[in-house]
């Protein structure tokens, strides 16, 4: 007997290959590990889709808000959670089969330097900008389900500028980086809300790639804010949920 195969007596048992045709048979060691038999597979979790919690109360506060209200502004520091929890929320609206599809768009608007022109056509061009929300989808569901939901039209990635004349019915609507948008372009977006679906704005007021003057976020929230069907949520520092070292530098820049 080979010093490999000794080995793997030891480490596997003892076998008598011959009472198999193919002599390179060997025993799946199911005493071991993970193994794909039943009774070895009781507590496994084989879920992809991960339930969400809500890690402070701000965000707690914004998934309540997702459910109660069917438009929803989230305004808050970076690495709060605004975007994933939108993304996630549609996510689960849409496995439940509460809507029909889910729409999300953000502005092509490159933060503070020019790339220049981009190859290809225009799902290409428009890639680098709505890179962030594949993320967040790929996140919450396998890239080949998000393909296949893509490709039949449930999942819908688009900018903000093909929005206009469009009436959004039974859909859940995520409009993301809503700060680069302006008073005209967030008044469209708004005004596209149809039956049966739910509108969620996320952005920051402070982090606008527009000149202060330009973006229309900080001031619509203002308005929407006396509206009792709509919620504004407004994330701090408190509901960062990144490296801690972003709360504390967001605190002092």
């Amino acid at each position: 007997m080979t010093k490999r195969a000794l080995k793997r007596q030891i480490r596997e048992g003892a076998f008598d290959a011959d009472q198999f045709d193919d002599a390179k048979v060997r025993r799946l060691p199911v005493d071991r590990a993970w193994s794909p038999l039943p009774h070895h597979n009781d507590d496994r979790t084989q879920g992809y889709l991960k339930t969400i919690k809500p890690k402070s109360d701000g965000q707690a506060e914004l998934m309540a808000a997702i459910d109660a209200r069917n438009l929803v502004v989230a305004l808050g520091p970076a690495g709060s959670g605004k975007t994933y929890l939108a993304i996630a929320k549609a996510v689960e609206a849409l496995e439940a089969g509460k809507v029909g599809r889910i729409v999300l768009s953000r502005p092509a608007v490159e933060a503070g330097e020019s790339i220049g022109f981009l190859p290809g056509d225009m799902e290409d061009k428009l890639a680098p900008y709505l890179r962030p929300l594949y993320d967040a989808l790929s996140d919450r569901l396998s890239m080949k389900r998000v393909r296949a939901l893509m490709a039949e039209g449930a999942i819908e990635i688009a900018p903000i500028g093909y929005m206009r004349g469009r009436t959004l019915n039974n859909a859940f609507v995520v409009i993301d980086e809503a700060q680069n948008c302006t008073y005209v372009q967030l008044k469209m977006l708004l005004t596209r809300l149809g039956w049966h679906s739910t509108m969620v704005v996320t952005g920051d007021p402070a982090q606008s790639d527009l000149l202060p003057e330009l973006s229309g976020l900080a001031y619509v929230a203002d308005r929407l804010d006396v509206l009792d069907n709509v919620s504004v949520v407004r994330l701090s520092d408190r509901d960062i949920v990144r490296h801690p070292l972003v709360a504390e530098m967001l605190g002092v820049l």
